[in-house]
């Protein structure tokens, strides 16, 4: 080995150990416990029940025979309520940072205020922003309701957050306000490298603006877009605080994290929460990989 290599392992090990200590252990120990019965009032305790807490009577797949199934229980529904949460707020706050990253992008006066005040969502915190629009969303003396009663849009007080039909759609408007300038500024950073030149060009040539966009704008664009929804999409398949605030982890409205700390917490089955959170990292882990598959292949095959 020579000193180089030597060099590199010294710096390395300590960062190596952290990942260790904070990662890998934690990670290993949650999926021991979920192959045991083990309880948060005696972890000690818990005995060897292999794949029961997953696949058993009462695991977390379990399919019974019936018309519902698996995604009538608790745990079908958190993956569904995630994934369509995932899927609503990473399109929307996609198109509309898209949107105002290039709207942002344009030379006017103010700009630099402009940009500032589009980050003040996202600089707030999510629970602080979640309290903040669980009190205007109330149903009793909410400001929202006041307003669209006023505007006459609807005909009586909604409780936006309370009602099935409602909640989980509401919580993902939210987090469109919070994230889209999250969004928006990774946007904008990537159309800043995009070579001025092309535009100069496409304006000499006379193209219309919405075809330099699908044909310049998009495509120098859209490998750091990707990397933007991959991000966006990792971080809202793990999303738990906003709806605990808002909907206080209804049944109608819990995701998979809240399922993991429902059982963990409130209900003290370690061994079963641990199962929902090995899942839940599989999950996650899996759909990345499909995503950064699927986005890879695209690109192949849009190369000549």
């Amino acid at each position: 080995m020579n000193s180089r290599t030597r060099t590199a392992w010294l710096f390395l090990t300590p960062m190596i150990v952290l990942m260790l200590i904070v990662a890998v252990w934690p990670l290993t120990r949650s999926i021991w416990f979920s192959f045991t019965d083990t309880n948060i009032n005696d972890i000690s305790a818990g005995q060897w029940v292999g794949l029961e807490n997953y696949f058993g009577e009462y695991g977390l797949f379990f399919n019974p025979n019936d018309e519902e199934g698996f995604w009538a229980g608790d745990w079908g529904i958190s993956i569904r309520n995630t994934f369509g949460f995932a899927v609503v707020s990473v399109v929307l706050e996609t198109l509309t940072g898209l949107g105002v990253a290039l709207l942002l992008n344009q030379d006017f006066k103010g700009r630099a205020l402009v940009r500032t005040a589009v980050l003040v969502p996202w600089a707030i915190p999510t629970i602080v922003s979640a309290k903040m629009w669980g009190w205007m969303l109330n149903d009793q003396f909410g400001v929202i309701n006041t307003l669209l009663l006023d505007a006459g849009l609807i005909g009586h007080k909604i409780a936006w957050t309370a009602e099935p039909s409602y909640a989980l759609w509401t919580v993902v408007l939210v987090d469109v306000w919070k994230t889209t300038p999250f969004m928006a500024l990774l946007v904008l950073a990537a159309l800043q490298t995009v070579p001025k030149d092309c535009y100069e060009a496409a304006r000499v040539d006379g193209v219309h603006p919405l075809r330099v966009f699908w044909r310049i704008t998009l495509p120098l664009i859209r490998q750091p877009l990707m990397v933007a929804i991959v991000f966006r999409l990792l971080d809202s398949l793990r999303v738990f605080d906003l709806i605990y605030v808002l909907t206080s982890n209804g049944s109608s409205t819990i995701s998979m994290s809240g399922f993991v700390r429902r059982e963990m917490v409130e209900y003290g089955n370690m061994g079963f929460g641990s199962a929902a959170s090995t899942s839940l990292f599989l999950i996650i882990m899996l759909t990345a990989v499909i995503f950064l598959r699927l986005t890879r292949v695209k690109l192949a095959e849009d190369q000549p």
